[in-house]
């Protein structure tokens, strides 16, 4: 089970960085907000969740990455539905994702506050 957050963490950030260069490529042939913030959404989160499935060491961090990679999915879930359905994902989806984007934030901002050093 150790091994396997981890390899979750680099498997949702290769669907994001393809979904968020999509999402750009879609945007840019239109004036859609929702696509433009869906690919800054998941193209700034996807290399962290890289960094984190190979390096992340602890519960604290790799808990993080869950929360960080949960929150951004979320977000850019409800402004895909937005944008294809019509409707969001449930009234506050992207509040919720983004208040969850800022805890795994701070959670990573603790794991480097209580974790052990490497020297």
């Amino acid at each position: 089970m150790a091994r396997l957050v981890p390899r979750h963490l680099l498997v949702l950030a290769g669907l994001m960085g393809a979904l968020g260069v999509a999402a750009a490529a879609a945007a840019s042939h239109g004036e859609s907000r929702n696509l433009s913030a869906l690919a800054a959404m998941f193209l700034a989160h996807a290399p962290v969740l890289v960094a984190l499935g190979l390096f992340g060491q602890g519960r604290v961090l790799l808990g993080a990455g869950l929360v960080l990679a949960g929150g951004t999915l979320l977000f850019g879930g409800d402004l895909a539905m937005r944008e294809f359905a019509g409707q969001g994902v449930f009234g506050g989806a992207a509040p919720l994702g983004g208040g969850l984007m800022m805890l795994g934030w701070a959670g990573l901002a603790l794991a480097g506050l209580v974790g052990k050093g490497r020297d």
